[in-house]
């Protein structure tokens, strides 16, 4: 049975499963989770009325929502190796303060340029707090507990999704106390400083068994490689695509040969690496994070084109926007939660593939509705197509999760959990670049504005066929997942899981 590791005990501490306060630390950490995911999607709800307020321009608004994105795929692994290295529950909280100090920031703002800073911020503190969310789950529950937890977490990731438009949408609608859009950050004030006060009194601290030092020529090499990647991808289309673009695009990927060049190297010196590159010997954790950053990309192009088609196409307003995706959250919530404790121990991988037929079944019945409705359709009538893909949604992200950590040892799971969600993030980043291709490449730049709602309808209709291909590639490489997870064969069998063994018993990946 895992245990929970202490700063002053060792790895044979008192069972986890004896101790009720990691209940209250899983509510804690779930909540910082939530908080981070509602504070991604609540700024494009809110977009017109931040224009509309502080004058910026098309560039400080793709930065308002870019540059929290950028910081937060930079400093991911960074922020899950200090956790490995310092304590888990020390790093979540200097994340959550920071992450509150940040959002007061972005509340009050001056001018543009101060939001784009603190957006920024807020997305660096970020990466040092949400790393350690999934590394304090693993280090704190045993396994036969995970599949309840995850589950747990696919339901916050599905009430998050839903929580973050809707709650932009009203609060900016609102207008509380004159003050506009600043709400939508300044709700995070309570709930941070109600955070970091339990946290302090019920997390347990835990980190690797082992004395690590931070890789710092490993931290420059994979932040280098992500802005090279990323920074081209997000301003590509603004910029009109120039040639240094795709120049440093081209040369990520020789900084990210050097960096794997450079950890092997590291690994084999000190043992104290930034990225534990072992991890990808592990077959489930390497075809999970392909999954992750393919299932990245596909949910990049659909939210930010299916806001587009909404609030500029069909010219709703934000909180008519907010509430059309209720049903679809509603939809992921339930199906997590089935998925995790019901559906994947009896079925295993076909569980995950099911998923990503049934959101490619959802996306071609909303393609049907857009063309047949046109510029008339109304929210009751999308409610089939985004109950279809929430379902399909909810019956991969929190089983994913599980699959993917699932034979990961303990004490590396804060650089698993870094790498899981940098590789999401950074399909995600690709997944907005590549909406100048699919849907403003298929708009054009010289639409009548009589024209413009149709074009939006078309638009949206060319991006969903793209990501309907990407659900095929997933179902196609979710072949190579376990047919059923480690942890789940292993619980039934009664057998230890492979890191709590002694390390001369481990099995080989």
């Amino acid at each position: 049975m895992t245990s929970t590791t202490t700063s002053s005990t060792p790895e044979s501490a008192a069972p986890a499963a004896a101790d009720r306060r990691r209940w209250f630390a899983l509510a804690i950490v779930m909540t910082a989770a939530f908080m981070d995911l509602v504070d991604v999607t609540i700024v494009n709800i809110a977009i017109p009325s931040i224009q509309q307020d502080t004058g910026a321009s098309f560039s400080s608004i793709q930065w308002i929502t870019a540059g929290y994105a950028l910081a937060f795929a930079a400093g991911l692994i960074t922020g899950g190796r200090l956790g490995d290295i310092h304590g888990r529950k020390k790093l979540f909280l200097i994340g959550i303060a920071g992450f509150t100090l940040a959002s007061a920031l972005c509340g009050f703002a001056a001018n543009p340029e101060m939001l784009v800073a603190s957006r920024i911020l807020q997305g660096a503190m970020a990466a040092m707090m949400v790393p350690q969310v999934l590394s304090i789950v693993h280090a704190t529950f045993p396994a036969h507990e995970r599949g309840k937890v995850f589950g747990l977490f696919g339901a916050v990731v599905g009430l998050g999704a839903v929580s973050g438009p809707l709650l932009g949408a009203l609060l900016t609608e609102w207008n509380l106390f004159g003050l506009e859009w600043r709400p939508i950050f300044l709700i995070n004030l309570p709930v941070g400083i109600a955070g970091l006060i339990l946290g302090t009194k019920f997390i347990t601290e835990s980190k690797a068994p082992k004395a690590l030092k931070l890789d710092l020529v490993g931290v420059v090499l994979v932040t280098l490689g992500l802005l090279m990647l990323l920074y081209p991808l997000t301003r590509g289309r603004e910029l009109g695509w120039p040639l240094w673009g795709y120049l440093s695009m081209a040369g990520s990927v020789l900084v990210f040969g050097g960096l794997i060049a450079y950890e092997r190297m590291k690994a084999a010196r000190d043992g104290s690496p930034l990225i534990e590159l072992s991890l990808f010997k592990v077959k489930s954790f390497a075809a999970g994070i392909a999954v992750q950053a393919t299932f990245g990309v596909g949910l990049g192009i659909f939210f930010l084109v299916w806001t587009l088609y909404m609030q500029l196409g069909l010219g709703w307003s934000a909180l008519r926007a907010g509430l059309t995706g209720v049903p679809f959250s509603i939809a992921v919530s339930v199906a997590a939660g089935l998925s995790v404790q019901k559906l994947v121990p009896r079925f295993g991988r076909k569980v995950l593939q099911s998923g990503a037929l049934t959101m490619a079944a959802g996306l071609l019945i909303y393609i049907w509705e857009a063309g047949r409705y046109g510029l008339d359709i109304a929210p009751w009538q999308m409610a089939l197509p985004l109950v279809v893909m929430g379902l399909g949604m909810g019956l991969i992200v929190a089983p994913l999760t599980d699959a993917v950590l699932s034979e990961v040892p303990k004490e590396h799971s804060g650089s698993a959990s870094g790498l899981i969600n940098t590789v999401q993030q950074m399909g995600n980043a690709l997944g907005l670049g590549l909406v100048s291709v699919v849907f403003f490449g298929s708009i054009g730049d010289d639409v009548a504005p009589s024209r413009l709602g149709q074009a939006f309808v078309e638009g949206f209709q060319h991006s969903l066929w793209y990501v309907a291909g990407v659900l095929g590639v997933i179902f196609l490489v979710m072949f190579a997942l376990p047919g059923r997870a480690a942890g789940v064969v292993r619980a039934e069998a009664g057998r230890p899981e492979p890191h709590d063994l002694p390390r001369e018993r481990q099995p080989v990946a």
